[in-house]
């Protein structure tokens, strides 16, 4: 191969560069993919062999971020990168989603793509450069992938749609949109939205599968080029036909009688007794296939399920393919919270905290990009008793922090905004049950909690997971509404579609199979969107709109402005003056470079009080002005008078009295309080005043 051979192709406004062959010369595939000031290395290595004793394909997905590539050093103690952010993870699942329905069954050799932007213009986002690097350094190794894949963002400004927005036109956008696919389909879409339609959704959606038709003809193109051969020699593992006919003829009848089953928990005991009856007898028999076994009997199950829904319209719970599970919600369960929900579908329960605290509580981000905080988070938890299992408590993962993210871009277009409700917002859900859709559920449980807490959001927001079984041989094609855990286990996909009644707000759609079309998306879309409203129906119930007033435990916020040249003074030296106020009121205060100020309390008294302090500290002081106060301090040249809290004048003897005062007693004693006019404030801010009259109490 030539070093450093470079291809190039215009993508709307961008032109993107592909150089392969000059680095990492020991990869199965490696290329450097370039957009302006953005580059982004992409790698994909194979193992020699299968790993053994496992029945999945274990791809492995890094996408890895250096703040070199933004000319800054880690923040961290070590001031070295450490683990991954939530950015981070959640880009390497963007490009994981649409690569792995594209390998053949049986293949189990660990495969693994490593992406770093590697030099970053942050107006130039490196996420679709590294999506579309993963793809073509598959397509120009040896390793079995049945892609290429392209991979786009899209934007909306004005009705226009555009591909591969830069940083500023996505921050003007009612939508930020990712898709891959291949030629043919498509594989994978991520979205938030700002309540758009499902027609805007779906003509955004075809609009990117235009541009990525181009991309695959291009890799294509490439790898013609450079005479790319895959690896014949790889052992894709397959079961002999005729043990195949033995399985399907001696376990079908049983496996069809477990399925007849409605119930979940009875299904499961009927499934797990009969599973162990034929994995004891063909462990007997064939003791060195049990992985191809297995494999083969897990497609057995697929098969009937399937054949239920797509010939009979039978799902494994009874209902019909549109039918959503019964609901039940409920809200303000926990009082010592800012706002609490429980969202109820079947079997799936999520239960969703809020909490309300200062906007300096927002969390810091440490990344290469220009986002440096985010006052709106969103977490998601999903321990081992929700699915029934006794296992230990670990940190959350890739699908927490994922479903986690997706719940937030949901619901962001509905938050009121800073000047608002100058708050940071949290909101936690607990899956405490799950059968399917838990991060559906989880957008539902959060916008009861954020209503049950007096947030004022613009429209509630519900969502709904949508499911397909898409039959090879027949053509037939099956929408289903509200899946469970079965329906996702054994369908082709898993498409989550999150909103208002007004319109879509976040989606998120993976694939097990080699993509859908534009009919199939149109469908889903639709159905989505019924049984979106359906489920909004059910919440409204409950809780119809926010609360007018916030809880009496959650901080109350009041925000005003002062002159940025009297900060300073209210912070005072080492902090002393704003701590003081601080202990005086049992307030937080937070004060930014321009002079805005926010006091959080839970007592209105304390934060008239603060708010009071503050204002008169950086009060400017000017001449004419009429101040109250109280003498401090007797001299034999005249009085200091303490007024707005922590200033302090000077009424000379002969401003005490259009007559002569031979002695400041005559008229002024400590602890007086008196009105007085300024008559000076010099250069170093000291103020002479003019006494007006004694105020008696």
């Amino acid at each position: 191969m030539e070093l450093g051979k470079k291809w190039q192709i215009q993508l709307g406004e961008n032109l993107i560069e592909i150089e392969i062959g000059k680095y990492a010369f020991l990869t199965n595939g490696s290329c450097v993919v370039s957009c302006g000031g953005t580059k982004v290395m992409v790698h994909a290595t194979m193992a020699n062999k299968a790993r053994d004793g496992i029945d999945f394909f274990p791809l492995g997905v890094d996408y890895e971020e250096k703040m070199y590539a933004v000319g800054k050093i880690p923040g961290s103690f070590k001031k070295r990168e450490g683990k991954a952010t939530d950015k981070a993870i959640l880009t390497s699942r963007l490009i994981d989603r649409p690569l792995r329905p594209l390998f053949p069954k049986g293949f189990y050799n660990d495969v693994s793509i490593v992406a770093t932007p590697i030099s970053v213009d942050t107006n130039i986002p490196p996420e679709p450069l590294a999506m579309l690097g993963s793809s073509i350094a598959l397509t120009i190794s040896d390793i079995p992938f049945e892609g290429p894949t392209g991979s786009v963002g899209v934007a909306l400004i004005n009705g226009e749609f555009i591909i591969n927005p830069t940083a500023e036109q996505e921050e003007q956008s009612e939508m930020q949109l990712y898709v891959a696919g291949t030629k043919d389909a498509v594989l994978m879409v991520e979205a938030g939205a700002k309540e758009v339609t499902e027609e805007v959704m779906l003509n955004a959606i075809m609009f990117a599968h235009s541009h990525i038709k181009k991309l695959v003809e291009f890799q294509e193109e490439i790898a013609k080029e450079l005479n790319v051969v895959k690896n014949e020699k790889i052992n894709i593992v397959e079961l002999d036909e005729e043990i195949k006919n033995e399985i399907y003829a001696t376990c079908e009848e049983k496996y069809k009688l477990v399925f007849a089953e409605f119930d979940k928990q009875k299904r499961n005991e009927l499934e797990s007794v009969t599973d162990s009856e034929f994995n004891a007898l063909f462990a007997e028999k064939y003791p060195e296939q049990m992985r191809e076994i297995n494999a083969c009997i897990y497609n057995l199950k697929k098969q009937i399920v399937r054949n239920k829904i797509i010939n009979d319209g039978v799902r494994p719970d009874g209902r019909t393919v549109k039918q959503i599970r019964p609901i039940w919600c409920e809200v303000g369960m926990l009082p010592m919270v800012h706002g609490s929900g429980v969202f109820t579908r079947g079997l799936t329960q999520v239960m969703t905290t809020l909490t309300l605290g200062m906007l300096s509580e927002a969390q810091e981000l440490d990344s290469i990009d220009n986002e440096t905080s985010k006052r709106y988070m969103h977490h998601y938890n999903m321990p081992p008793y929700s699915t029934g299992e006794a296992k230990p408590m670990r940190a959350p993962g890739r699908r927490e922090i994922g479903h986690g993210a997706l719940a937030e871009r949901a619901l962001i277009p509905v938050l009121p905004s800073e000047d608002e409700f100058p708050y940071a917002i949290r909101t936690v859900s607990e899956v405490l049950s799950s059968n399917g859709s838990t991060s559906q559920a989880s957008v539902c449980g959060s916008t009861l909690a954020l209503m049950d807490g007096g947030v004022p959001i613009k429209a509630p927001v519900a969502g709904i997971a949508m499911g397909l079984i898409k039959d090879k041989e027949s053509g037939k094609v099956c929408v289903l509404s509200d899946i469970q855990g079965l329906e996702d286990f054994f369908g082709d996909m898993d498409f989550k579609v999150a909103g208002t009644e007004k319109g879509i707000t976040a989606i998120q759609m993976d694939m097990k199979i080699k993509g859908i079309d534009e009919e199939i998306l149109k469908n889903a879309l639709a159905q989505a969107k019924e049984g979106r409203q359906h489920i909004l129906g059910e919440m409204l119930k409950v809780i119809d709109k926010p609360r007018q007033n916030l809880s009496e435990y959650a901080p109350k916020i009041i925000k005003f402005t002062i002159n940025p040249d009297k900060i300073k003074d209210v912070i005072g030296s080492g902090g002393k003056v704003i701590n003081k106020i601080i202990e005086e009121t049992g307030v937080k205060i937070d004060i930014d470079d321009d002079g805005n100020v926010s006091v959080a309390s839970n007592s209105a008294e304390m934060l008239e009080r603060a708010k009071e302090i503050i204002l008169s500290i950086a009060e400017i002081i000017e001449e004419g002005k009429v101040v109250k106060g109280t003498v401090v301090k007797i001299m034999e040249f005249g009085a200091f008078v303490q007024f707005g809290n922590m200033k302090e004048g000077l009424i000379h003897i002969s401003k005490l009295s259009d007559k002569r005062v031979e002695k400041v007693e005559e008229v002024l004693r400590i602890g007086d309080r008196v009105e007085a006019t300024v008559i000076k404030v010099d250069n170093k801010g000291r103020i002479d005043l003019k006494l007006n009259k004694i105020i008696l109490d």
